[in-house]
């Protein structure tokens, strides 16, 4: 099997996601870059259920210099959310990893006239500011094109309106984190604007933390 190791990194990020009740039946995806050849990704493929998926069954594409992505490898098809894990790597040469989840509570905070997602602990300061992208079409290349430019160059988390979450990082243990803190903090916010006691982290707080982290003084 070809690109075994990188496959298999996906197919364990995503039975961790279902295990975590990030992702069902056969929503979300997740993606990987191989560490040498940089133009190839393995991905999960598209409509197949993930309990009992083994590594082989992990699409795997190359990004070509025109822009397209070509499936080279696997059984089955490659997400239909290629275009938007392709089009963030494409931009961004240090990010390794990618993640997408419909999980309920990062869709619920993307609801509303103004959006918006701040950090009610210090460890989910890492990952904001999350951005939040009007809905558009799955697997298309105008959601790939919108969620990279909220991105940006610096950004980890987006929230699509209607849709669900979308995480990078420069391995799968970052992009992994940062779906489970923002899932998080979707969650607590939602919780605690319930009961009415909502009160995230001051701005001056979350600045103060996002240096630590950086510094990787964070306790």
């Amino acid at each position: 099997m070809i690109y075994e190791s990188i496959r298999q990194t996906v197919l364990d990020a995503i039975l961790e996601a279902v295990e975590k009740g990030l992702i069902n039946g056969t929503s979300g995806n997740i993606a990987m870059r191989d560490p040498e050849d940089r133009d190839i990704v393995a991905i999960t493929p598209s409509g197949i259920e993930y309990a009992g998926m083994t590594a082989g069954d992990i699409a795997v594409v190359r990004m070509k210099e025109d822009g397209t992505n070509e499936w080279i490898d696997g059984p089955y098809k490659p997400s239909s959310e290629l275009p938007m894990h392709c089009l963030v790597m494409r931009k961004r040469p240090e990010v390794n990893a990618t993640v997408h989840t419909h999980s309920m509570y990062a869709t619920i905070c993307a609801m509303g006239e103004n959006p918006e997602l701040r950090p009610i602990t210090p460890p989910q300061c890492e990952f904001t500011p999350v951005g939040i992208v009007s809905f558009t079409m799955p697997g298309s290349n105008d959601v790939a094109q919108k969620v990279a430019d909220t991105l940006g160059d610096k950004g980890l988390v987006c929230l699509i309106k209607n849709h669900g979450m979308f995480s990078c990082g420069k391995s799968m243990k970052q992009a992994m984190h940062a779906t489970i803190y923002t899932e998080e903090m979707a969650e607590t916010t939602v919780i605690a604007k319930t009961l009415g006691t909502y009160e995230p982290m001051p701005k001056e707080a979350e600045e103060a933390m996002q240096a630590l982290i950086a510094a990787d003084q964070a306790v």
